[in-house]
């Protein structure tokens, strides 16, 4: 394989912010490890490197921006099935397969279940490098799109139960009036819930708070 970790420097640079990624190694030949730990080391990135999936899955695995590059062929899980396991667990992880050999079902389904890519051996450091660059920006962006999701979750579960009601009905684009015919309250009350609501989800308009609605999986207007 060429590795001359040519475009180290270069990668480096545009990929570390704050936290140091963490790129994940699963393959059983060992001088493949070593290579790719030497090159991914030099690029900046953290390396975590292990000989087969059941080593990987007993690791911990802090949520940071991160992927995998994975062998098909393991001894133990191979690496579709392991991504299979992986999919729901860390959405965040991109995953970029390698293998010795390839062919076209084992590519789609690959490719189906979510992997980023998939490189057949020998592959080129530079296609390696700006495919783990790829998947590192995108962990990076899962993982702010969660952390603002939990935040609105949040604000949400500090409404109390009628601010709930009250932001329900107001995004699905129903008047103060209308609302508080749903909920047998008044159009003055409606207004101070609606209000509240308001404030405690951070939005600055009707518009924003429907799209956080939808965000958080609330029924809004089409």
């Amino acid at each position: 394989m060429e590795w001359s970790c040519t475009m180290a420097g270069k990668v480096s640079r545009s990929t570390m912010v704050e936290v140091t990624p963490v790129v994940y190694v699963v393959d059983d030949d060992i001088s493949v490890r070593e290579a790719l730990e030497a090159l991914i080391r030099e690029a900046g990135w953290q390396a975590h490197v292990f000989a087969s999936a059941q080593a990987f899955l007993s690791h911990p695995r802090p949520t940071v921006p991160s992927c995998l590059v994975l062998d098909v062929s393991l001894p133990d899980l191979n690496g579709l099935d392991l991504q299979q396991q992986l999919v729901a667990e860390r959405s965040d992880m991109p995953i970029i397969f390698i293998t010795g050999y390839g062919d076209v079902p084992m590519t789609v389904r690959a490719m189906k279940a979510g992997a980023i890519e998939f490189l057949v051996k020998p592959f080129s450091d530079e296609a390696l490098l700006e495919t783990i660059g790829s998947a590192i920006q995108h962990s990076r962006t899962a993982l702010n799109h969660m952390t603002e999701l939990r935040a609105l979750q949040a604000r949400h579960a500090s409404l109390s139960t009628r601010e709930r009601e009250v932001m329900a009905l107001v995004v699905t684009g129903l008047l103060n009036k209308q609302v508080g015919g749903e909920l047998g309250i008044s159009e003055i009350t409606v207004k101070a819930h609606r209000g509240r609501v308001m404030r405690k989800m951070a939005a600055t308009s009707l518009a924003d708070l429907i799209n956080i609605a939808a965000r958080l999986g609330i029924s809004v207007r089409n």
